[in-house]
């Protein structure tokens, strides 16, 4: 088993939080990672399964438990049975930004507008990891998974996965565990291929953020260069060099509330209505039928509130800290609690619930966080 000497996780999480583990495992190759999840699993003690450390808050104790380190790669290029599309297979470690690299060198489209975000390809389906209109969810075709209940590597199909807003069966939400304990070992997208011509961007949301009007076209090399600028100039690109991007990308998850609450927030707030459910399909047996139809029930879509709007007009702007703390929101994006510098993982909390507690007085309404919280409360 490859055992190695544990490092701190402040070195290996962008929050720079986190103590050392009692043992960790740099797992290169799939039977190095399913080998090492099965036997920390039969250890029974506590495990955590670690990428790119880009969407974890580590509390300040050590770690009384294994860290595995998915250090896998690997992109394999297949056929789609559908026409116009193709499948990339790709290792759960590999790196999510190099594989959007990949993706648009090879013509191919549905991810470029993810460009840049940090962390590992197994780590995408399990925040359903989303940025200007497009989340892996659109894209996903199936994973495989490794089960802890049973020890079994199973090909599970993205329907399956409960994919929502930055959720599903597999993420540790705060204050609760995941409907499904399994490791991804693979994702397997599809992607259209489109080629290296410019062609018009359909979604709103990406054309807002880009400065483009609509039916003008672009090519995906295009549209990743302008994301990755866009990006860097809220800090959201990771850099040594630059404290801003010591963080967990956006800390707070934008708000999906109802229609009626929605209505309580200012009118200039930024909002975007979430796709409603489809109603199911009305069954009636033919043997029951009395000729009476019920009318339908109409539902007003859920809408998505900015964060990041309502911690500023809360009060807090960006690059706010509390006196004498090492910890702040970044200087470019209300969203990114920072590190400024060898601050403790209390610090980045004490803040954290300063600004939900503002946002709460204000609006009414509790700002949930994003990363996976291991040994913190907020």
């Amino acid at each position: 088993m490859p055992d190695v000497e544990p490092l701190p996780l402040a070195q290996l999480t962008t929050l720079r939080t986190g103590g050392v583990a009692a043992r960790m495992i740099d797992a290169h190759t799939r039977d190095e990672l399913v080998g090492a999840l099965l036997e920390v699993w039969g250890d029974g003690g506590p495990w955590l399964v670690l990428g790119g450390g880009s969407n974890l808050f580590v509390g300040d104790e050590p770690f009384d438990g294994a860290v595995v380190r998915i250090l896998t790669k690997g992109i394999e290029r297949m056929p789609s049975p559908r026409p116009g599309f193709a499948r990339l297979r790709v290792e759960a470690g590999h790196d999510w930004d190099s594989l959007v690299g990949f993706a648009v060198e090879q013509g191919l489209a549905g991810i470029e507008a993810m460009s840049g975000i940090p962390g590992t390809v197994g780590a995408a389906p399990v925040q359903n990891i989303g940025a200007y209109g497009q989340e892996i969810v659109q894209t996903l075709v199936e994973v495989e998974l490794l089960d802890e209940s049973t020890g079994e590597v199973t090909t599970v199909p993205a329907a399956e996965l409960g994919l929502g807003f930055r959720t599903s069966v597999l993420k540790h939400h705060y204050g609760s565990a995941p409907l499904r304990s399994a490791v991804i070992l693979s994702v397997t997208l599809e992607l259209a291929e489109v080629g290296h011509e410019e062609r018009p961007i359909a979604g709103s949301q990406l054309r807002t953020a880009l400065g483009l009007a609509e039916g003008q076209g672009v090519t995906v090399a295009w549209i990743r260069d302008h994301v990755l600028a866009t990006r860097r100039r809220k800090g959201m690109v990771l850099d040594d060099a630059d404290p801003d991007t010591w963080s967990a990308g956006s800390f707070f998850q934008n708000a999906v509330v109802s229609a009626s609450f929605a209505r309580t927030l200012p009118d200039e707030c930024p909002r975007w209505p979430v796709a409603p459910d489809l109603d199911p399909v009305l069954v009636i047996p033919l043997a029951s039928f009395d000729g009476y139809v019920p009318a339908p029930v109409t539902h007003q879509p859920d809408v998505k509130v900015s964060a990041a709007w309502l911690i500023e007009h809360s009060g807090i702007s960006k690059g706010f800290k509390l006196p004498r703390s090492r910890a702040a929101l970044s200087t470019k994006h209300a969203l990114a609690l920072t590190n400024r510098g060898d601050a403790t993982a209390a610090e980045l909390a004490e803040l954290a619930r300063f600004i939900q507690g503002r946002v709460q007085s204000e609006f009414g309404l509790v700002l949930q966080p994003e990363p996976v919280l291991l040994g913190v409360e907020l």
